[in-house]
C-alpha cells in the first residue's frame, strides 16, 4: 500500500516537472514588474498581458484594437505552416532515405544540400517576394525550405545507420525491397525521422512568423508586426505566447499520429 502511494506521489511530482521552469519565470516576471525594474514599455505586467490576451481571443471584433482576431490570424498561420511543413515532409524523407541507402546519390546531393543550408532563411525573403509576391505562396515557401534540411538530413542518418545484414536476413526470409523498406529500414530509422520532423516542425513556425512580416493582411506574424508598429508591446508578447502555445501543441500532436500511425515510435518515449 505505502509503495503505491509512493509510486502515486511520484507520478504526480514528474508529472508538474514541465510546468516548473514558467512558473517560475512568471514568478520572477511579476517580482520584476511589481518593483519597477524594467519600465512596463519594455515589458508590460503580466496582468495586462492577461487583459490583452483576452481582449485578442475573446472580444468581438471592433470592441478594441486587435480585439477578436485571434481565430482569423491563428487560422491564417496554421494553413500557412502545415502547408508547408507537409511539403517538406513529402520531399525530404524520400530524398533522405534515398540518399542515406544510395552513397551515389549521396554524393551528388551532399555539396548543395550543405551550401544551401548554410544560407539564412531571411536572404530568400527578396528571392521569394518576388517570385510568388506577398502572401500565402511566399510563406509556404519559406517554411517548407527551413522545415527541409532538418528532416532530410535526419532521414537520411536515420537510414545510413540501418546494417546491411537486417535487410539481407530479410531478403533471405522472402521480403522485398518495398516490403523491407516499411518493415525493416523506416522503423528502425524511425528515431532519426521523428527527431528531424520534431526540429522540422519547429523551424517552421520561426520561419511563419519571418513569411509573415512581409505585410500579409492576417496570421500571427502579421498581428505581431501590426502591434511593433503601433507601440502596443502587450500584444507582441501574447502573440509571441500563443506562437509558443501553439508550437507545443503541433510537437505533441506530431508525436501523438506518429505512435498512432507507427509501431516503432510507440517504443520511443
Amino acid at each position: 500500500m505505502m509503495e503505491k502511494e509512493n509510486n502515486s506521489i511520484h507520478n504526480s511530482a514528474f508529472a508538474l516537472l514541465p510546468w516548473v521552469i514558467p512558473t517560475v519565470f512568471i514568478i520572477l516576471w511579476t517580482v520584476i514588474s511589481e518593483t519597477g525594474l524594467i519600465p512596463t514599455y519594455l515589458l508590460p505586467h503580466p496582468v495586462e498581458i492577461g487583459k490583452a490576451g483576452y481582449t485578442y481571443i475573446f472580444r468581438n471584433p471592433g470592441d478594441a484594437p486587435f480585439a477578436g482576431r485571434f481565430l482569423n490570424d491563428a487560422g491564417a498561420s496554421l494553413i500557412r505552416v502545415c502547408s508547408g511543413f507537409a511539403v517538406a515532409v513529402i520531399l525530404g524523407i524520400p530524398l533522405g532515405i534515398i540518399s542515406g541507402r544510395l552513397a551515389s546519390v549521396r554524393k551528388l546531393m551532399s555539396t548543395t544540400i550543405n551550401a544551401l543550408r548554410a544560407v539564412p532563411g531571411i536572404s530568400w525573403l527578396p528571392l521569394a517576394m518576388i517570385w510568388f509576391g506577398i502572401g500565402i505562396k511566399t510563406t509556404i515557401f519559406l517554411v517548407a525550405l527551413a522545415a527541409f534540411f532538418p528532416i532530410y538530413l535526419n532521414a537520411a542518418a536515420g537510414a545510413r545507420q540501418i546494417s546491411p545484414l537486417l535487410l539481407q536476413a530479410g531478403a533471405m526470409m522472402g521480403v522485398n525491397r518495398l516490403r523491407g523498406t516499411f518493415a525493416i529500414l523506416l522503423p528502425g530509422a524511425m528515431p532519426h525521422i521523428m527527431t528531424g520532423l520534431r526540429l522540422g516542425l519547429g523551424i517552421s513556425w520561426a520561419y511563419l512568423v519571418l513569411g509573415e512580416l512581409t505585410g500579409v493582411p492576417n496570421g500571427l506574424g502579421a498581428v505581431i508586426m501590426d502591434a511593433r508598429m503601433l507601440g502596443r508591446i502587450d500584444i507582441i508578447v501574447v502573440g509571441i505566447i500563443i506562437i509558443a502555445v501553439m508550437g507545443r501543441a503541433g510537437d505533441q500532436l506530431l508525436k501523438t499520429s506518429l505512435r498512432f500511425c507507427f509501431k516503432s515510435a510507440r517504443r520511443m518515449s
